[in-house]
């Protein structure tokens, strides 16, 4: 069983001990948080992991951008987000 350490630093640990965050995000794929005045400021990660997360997102934005550019319809942002709510209550 591996056991996987939240990473939490102060955000001087970027200047400071660069290579070290660098492995963590990079190497072994982790997050590194980081405070500033002991608050969350940012999150750090490797690309991979960000285009993980946003891949399917900017996929959506594209088709989006492709279906405006080939019609005239346009929504509110009512419309969009009552449809949005609809999907995800029905799915429940």
């Amino acid at each position: 069983m591996v056991i996987i350490m939240i990473q939490i630093r102060p955000v001087s640990d970027l200047r400071n001990k660069f290579p070290e965050i660098e492995n963590i995000v990079v190497k072994e794929g982790q997050p590194v948080y980081l405070t500033k005045n002991g608050y969350g400021s940012m999150v750090v990660l490797s690309l991979e992991k960000y285009a993980e997360l946003t891949g399917d997102i900017e996929f959506k934005l594209d088709e989006a951008d492709k279906e405006a550019d080939l019609t005239g319809i346009r929504y509110t942002h009512d419309e969009v987000f009552s449809r949005v709510r609809a999907r995800i209550d029905a799915g429940r």
